[in-house]
Parts: structure tokens; sequence; C-alpha cells
């Protein structure tokens, strides 16, 4: 007979593999939000990467809760100075792209 400890480690690595392969997709829309504003802008985008800051709970526009991530990357207006940016995702959408105080929101 199959119990729950049976189960849990089983749903618990099918958990673990959701998380990490959601986190990959939101990752990617960052990267991708992060480029484009700083094509827009004609700054250079440093690294080619962003770094997950922060990971919470929020609600969407339907009142679901899914993950708000914060990723950080950093970019440069004149080409020798380097300034922080940031995406916030909701969910896999991007919610909003800063760029050093230049507010972009995206819905």
């Amino acid at each position: 007979m199959i119990t729950l400890w049976d189960i849990l480690p089983v749903a618990l690595l099918a958990l673990m593999a959701w998380y990490w392969m959601d986190s990959l997709k939101a990752r990617e829309a960052a990267l991708h939000a992060a480029r484009s504003a700083c094509a827009l802008r004609s700054f250079q985008f440093l690294d080619d990467t962003v770094a997950t800051e922060r990971t919470h709970f929020g609600r969407n526009g339907m009142g679901q809760v899914v993950l708000r991530r914060v990723y950080r990357f950093e970019f440069s207006d004149t080409g020798d100075n380097r300034r922080l940016g940031s995406v916030v995702m909701l969910g896999r959408q991007v919610e909003v792209v800063q760029l050093a105080g230049v507010l972009e929101v995206v819905k």
C-alpha cells in the first residue's frame, strides 16, 4: 500500500522541477526585457545577464497568486560607467523595467 510518506518525496521533487523550469522561463523573459530596454535607449547592456534579487508572492490582474520576481542588471549610458537597472516579473509577464531612475511600465 502506498502511503503519504511514499508520495511526499516524489511530490517535492516535482515541485522543485516545476519551480526550476518556471524560474528559467521567467529569467529569459527578464533578460529579453532588459536587453530591449537598453537597446531602445542606445544604452550598453553589460555582462549580458540578469540576477535574481528577490522572489515573493503577488497577485496578477485576475487575482491569482503568482510569483513576483525582481531581477537586477547593469548597463552603461556613457560607455565608461555602470548603472543599475531592474526588471520586475509577475509570473512570466514583465511588469516593470527600471533603468537607473527611468521607470518603464510594461503591461
